[in-house]
């Protein structure tokens, strides 16, 4: 972790050295200033000086202090400000990270544990490198110029103004261990209420048409109150930081005029020395506040620390390994699975056992099977969202596991069955699989998949907004704008994963029409998975998938002829269309 935390602040450390030496050089002047005010009164007091070197040394003390003022701004900006410029930086990076891990990571973590990685924790790690560094740095610095003067001033009086002040220190390690311990139980209640909002609100046309909604309400309530109680359980003790410590400062500050005041008037010590001193212990006492609120902060950071390191430390299941070939960059469209049998993590069966199957570039290809069956894994180990075992599946030959998964990915379209849209315009949807598509090229995709006359109906057509996850547009609507995105991006392997399930026949139709001609046309593989016949009838060769075996393969009329799986399916299908026809 701690190499972690270097890594973040390196770049910057230019910057820290700058807002630093401010802060020593505002700290010595701030030390000095005690000094010569104490030296003047003595001065006063002695009928040393006259009225012109009064004006003097108070014109100094005005100029140290407009200098100081300046100092302050500069320590801020390349303190506080370099933390913030690393926040944002820290920020980046964790988006940059969570890109490069597999779909199984996202499926074990909560968005909204995600989420205050993101907000919560950055920030917390962006306070300890701000108000962290300036406390503890302001702290050790005045405490030990301050200690030297007092020292120089009056050697006892120093020794009585300190002894109420370890007792200040224990109480705050004490209280800043609690603190982080309560902190890390703060985060995980504010992940849970985070994920519970973006969840419930994500889900708002699922809970009005179930009618939960006070259900939901009370759901929410008790993840907020139990976020409360946590919240009041860390400030309960992280508020007592601040009254112990004025305390005790206070009790040096009683001891200070107890003692001192004695020495004044037995001769032992001059007025100007004791205010000086209560100047000096005014200097330290914030300082030693602080320790309580640094050791605060740094148990808070770390623990935000910690949970960024774990994220951080977290590795993609899929990425390019040590059999990559950087040199495969193209792809023709050629697949076979050769006895390919596969498991997902932690699962106990297999979910598809001994698939032998070779797909021919350029050749129109169909699964069918019952759900569960293994049709989607079998899209998902060709896009490698997880990995097959080495040797079982290839393309043009070569074992996937060689390709480099950018390689892979750019020459595999795939419209999944979950159509995702971005809370953007529909032309951004469209555009978003080949940013260097024009217009042109968006209207022709948008044809071929059917949706075109719908988008030209929208009072803002290409422009309009289709809301967060394209809820704005019907079933049918995003699966089209989905497949037009597909369609947009040219490489030789097309996966359709039922993605015409929610459009009419005569939709179907039109789109499978439009895409046979442009597959055909430019020789590319499709893959498409469905449950409706009337989807694959016209594919070159089609496999049954039960319980992840193949039982049936063929053409169409092949398999109607088997009279198995799929000739019954087909069957009911045809006596459904006969059923709607006289209904």
């Amino acid at each position: 972790m701690h190499k972690f935390v270097l890594d973040l602040v390196k770049p910057y450390w230019k910057r820290y050295v700058v807002g630093i030496t401010a802060l020593l050089i505002v700290n010595f002047t701030q030390s000095y200033i005690p000094l010569l005010l104490q030296n003047t009164i003595n001065a006063v007091s002695e009928g040393l000086l006259n009225y012109s070197d009064i004006i003097l040394k108070a014109s100094l003390i005005l100029g140290l202090a407009v200098f100081m003022a300046v100092g302050r701004w500069a320590w801020r900006i390349y303190v506080m400000g370099t933390s913030r410029i690393i926040e944002c930086d820290l920020r980046e990076k964790l988006y940059l990270h969570l890109q490069t891990l597999s779909h199984s990571f996202f499926n074990q973590h909560k968005t909204g544990d995600l989420m205050a990685h993101a907000t919560n924790d950055v920030m917390a790690v962006r306070q300890a490198l701000g108000n962290g560094v300036l406390m503890a740095f302001d702290a050790v610095s005045l405490i030990i110029m301050s200690f030297f003067l007092m020292f120089r001033t009056h050697a006892s009086l120093t020794v009585y103004a300190l002894i109420p002040l370890p007792i200040m220190v224990v109480v705050s390690v004490f209280l800043s261990r609690m603190i982080g311990t309560r902190f890390r139980i703060v985060q995980e209640q504010f992940s849970n209420l985070t994920d519970k909002v973006q969840e419930n609100i994500s889900g708002m046309r699922v809970v009005k048409a179930f009618v939960q909604e006070n259900s939901e309400i009370d759901k929410f309530a008790k993840a907020n109150k139990k976020n409360f109680d946590a919240q009041m359980a860390m400030v309960r003790i992280a508020n007592l930081m601040r009254p112990l410590s004025l305390l005790v400062g206070s009790l040096s500050f009683i001891v200070v005029l107890w003692y001192g005041g004695r020495l004044v008037i037995d001769g032992t010590l001059l007025v100007g020395d004791l205010v000086g001193f209560t100047m000096y212990l005014g200097n330290i006492a914030w300082p030693l506040m602080s320790v309580g609120w640094l050791f605060n902060l740094i148990n808070r950071s770390r623990v935000s620390m910690q949970r960024l390191w774990d994220l951080f430390s977290a590795e993609p299941e899929v990425k390019d390994g040590f059999i990559t070939n950087p040199k495969l960059n193209s792809i023709s469209g050629e697949i076979e699975f050769k006895n390919l049998s596969f498991t997902y993590p932690n699962a106990k069966a297999p979910v598809l056992t001994s698939i032998d199957w070779k797909i021919k570039k350029g050749s129109k290809v169909a699964i069918v099977g019952k759900t569960g069956s293994g049709k989607t894994t079998i899209a998902q180990l060709l896009l490698r969202v997880f990995n097959p075992n080495p040797g079982e599946l290839l393309i043009d030959g070569v074992d996937v596991l060689e390709y480099p998964l950018k390689t892979l990915r750019d020459n595999i379209r795939a419209v999944p069955q979950d159509n995702f849209l971005f809370s953007a315009t529909i032309y951004d949807n469209i555009v978003f699989g080949n940013n260097e598509s024009d217009h042109q090229d968006v209207e022709v995709a948008t044809k071929k998949a059917g949706v075109y006359d719908n988008i030209m109906e929208f009072p803002d057509q290409f422009a309009t907004r289709v809301g967060e996850r394209g809820v704005t547009l019907s079933g049918g609507q995003k699966q089209r704008v989905a497949i037009a995105r597909a369609l947009i991006k040219r490489s030789p392997i097309l996966i359709l994963d039922d993605s015409l399930s929610a459009v009419d026949t005569a939709t179907e139709s039109l789109i499978l029409k439009n895409l046979e001609e442009t597959t055909s046309l430019d020789k590319q593989t499709v893959i498409i998975i469905a449950h409706r016949i009337s989807t694959i009838e016209s594919c070159d060769d089609i496999i049954v998938l039960d319980e992840g075996r193949i039982i049936e393969r063929g053409n169409h009329n092949q398999l109607v002829q088997v009279g198995g799986f799929y000739a019954e399916l087909y069957r009911k299908q045809l006596l459904e269309e006969q059923i709607k026809q006289f209904a």
